[in-house]
């Protein structure tokens, strides 16, 4: 009975962490990536307390679901503890052990960690709302040998303004020839004095993406693209590189 209470609890938090994007975790995880080495049969994610009240969490792996659940979790990694309680102020590592399932060695893989957040319950006679939050964070496979560094995969990527397609404007594709993910925390095209906001991006391994543009509705001077890329410690300082 207090496993289905304990799940049913976990599955209406989810649900409500996705609607309140105001609550702050008190759990802190450290660092804004995760990276397991192939070489490597299992890496430690480190977690704490930051809050002043003690927290369930839970954690599980998935392919990109962003609805995923701990019951259907189906990344190939086994998380050791996948549930406990975080004392205030208290640290916890977990452990990530890869299972062996066979991935592309020519490139990264995606993967995410998910932390679920959940608070103490409150007085039984009073009236309240608990809210739990799920922390998502990117875990790339990095497999061994692979071309250049993740770093210098950043200034690999060449952008491109495409024509205007009737009623659809232009388009703005990035190509990424490397066998490494590329995160943007922030991208914004200059173009003949004007500056569209495009938001955050990533672009996989040898693939592209494609950016439709709302508000620059010419070709005409000098385009630059401004960003700032997310390495494997953290956001990169904002740097430009020319548009064709």
């Amino acid at each position: 009975m207090k496993n289905t209470y304990f799940f049913l609890t976990l599955l209406t938090a989810i649900l409500m962490s996705d609607l309140i994007g105001s609550v702050q975790a008190a759990v802190y995880i450290e660092g804004t990536r995760i990276i397991f080495p192939a070489n490597n049969r299992e890496i430690t994610v480190k977690t704490t307390n930051k809050g002043k009240t003690p927290a369930l969490m839970q954690i599980w792996l998935d392919r990109g679901n962003s609805q995923s659940q701990p019951h259907n979790a189906d990344a190939p990694f086994l998380v050791t503890p996948p549930i406990f309680r975080l004392d205030a102020g208290k640290g916890q590592s977990i452990r990530l052990a890869f299972t062996g399932e066979k991935l592309p060695q020519d490139r990264e893989s995606l993967f995410w960690f998910n932390a679920l957040e959940v608070p103490p319950l409150a007085s039984s006679d009073k009236s309240y709302m608990q809210i739990a939050v799920r922390s998502r964070l990117k875990l790339f496979y990095r497999p061994e040998g692979l071309a250049s560094d993740p770093i210098s995969a950043v200034k690999k990527v060449t952008w491109k303004i495409h024509t205007a397609v009737p009623g659809k404007g232009y388009s703005l594709r990035g190509e990424n020839p490397t066998p490494y993910y590329v995160t943007y925390s922030k991208l914004a095209l200059s173009i003949a004095g004007k500056v569209e906001n495009l938001g955050t991006a990533m672009i996989a391994p040898f693939s592209s993406s494609e950016i439709n543009l709302k508000t620059i509705s010419t070709r005409t001077g000098e385009a630059e693209l401004i960003y700032r890329a997310m390495g494997d410690y953290g956001v990169g300082v904002e740097q430009k590189t020319p548009v064709h």
